[in-house]
């Protein structure tokens, strides 16, 4: 069809533009990454068992307030370009021109993805802490699967819609590298972050607004990729129901252990 080779030729211009770059060509670096991550969940604690904690109070101050930079940067060059490009919140196709909005909003999806794998430091963290218990189904679910997500992101579709899910989530993790960062500075300070909860909430709310967006351009005529909405689709309900689990778990069913 007319549209099947509109969207092949679209996709092989998107190759032309993000293939050179760090990880996109191929998935194999990713896949290699991701093992990687699977082996040190795997043997970490195991290495860890008869060792005392590592100390890592400098390191976490230093990389979650440089993640919390790295989001603030993110999420205004998701905001600006999208503004400037004049991007519509309900129905946004890919932009393949080599234009320089178009670049630069390529540009700022594919550091969005690189942010991803830096992420995966925050599980070396708890290993390397023996902080055992935070490796999670949801933990690992999620930062092992958003590498393959956003990877296959920037090389198909790097801008459009797509952005909507960067601008939520950078700005989630200006919040969430701010309480980690903040608590990482010591007791003194942690007795002021009673809001941990609401930052679970702040999360969960990200997921239903991705879920009603990405739910509204599937089922309607947009000129985006129905292959990508769905799996944004699904993708979204997954961590809604995870994250829900957590959220009851933590605050509510603990709650009514204590009383």
């Amino acid at each position: 069809s007319i549209n099947g080779l509109k969207r092949t030729r679209y996709l092989w211009k998107e190759h032309l533009r993000t293939d050179p770059w760090l990880l996109v060509y191929s998935p194999v670096p990713v896949l290699c990454i991701f093992l990687c991550y699977l082996g040190v969940i795997w043997i970490g604690p195991k290495l860890m068992k008869n060792r005392e904690p590592v100390d890592l109070r400098l390191i976490l101050i230093v990389y979650n307030f440089a993640m919390v930079c790295l989001s603030v940067y993110m999420f205004h060059e998701f905001l600006v370009t999208s503004w400037l490009s004049n991007y519509s919140y309900l129905c946004q196709p890919v932009d393949y021109s080599t234009s320089p909005l178009a670049l630069r909003m390529a540009s700022v999806c594919w550091w969005f993805f690189f942010s991803k794998v830096i992420e995966l430091s925050d599980t070396v963290f708890f290993i390397l802490r023996k902080k055992n218990n935070q490796l999670t189904f949801l933990h690992v679910y999620h930062h092992g699967t958003m590498i393959f997500n956003w990877w296959a992101g920037v090389k198909y579709v790097a801008g459009g819609q797509s952005f909507f899910i960067g601008l939520l989530n950078t700005f989630v993790h200006i919040v969430m590298y701010s309480y980690y960062g903040l608590a990482a500075l010591g007791p003194h300070v942690q007795k002021y972050l009673w809001w941990k909860r609401y930052l679970t909430s702040l999360q969960l709310l990200q997921f239903v607004l991705l879920t009603t967006h990405t739910g509204y351009n599937l089922f309607t005529e947009c000129d985006f990729p129905d292959s990508m909405n769905a799996v944004v689709f699904a993708y979204c309900v997954s961590l809604i129901l995870l994250f829900s689990n957590f959220y009851y778990q933590s605050y509510i069913r603990r709650k009514s252990k204590r009383s």
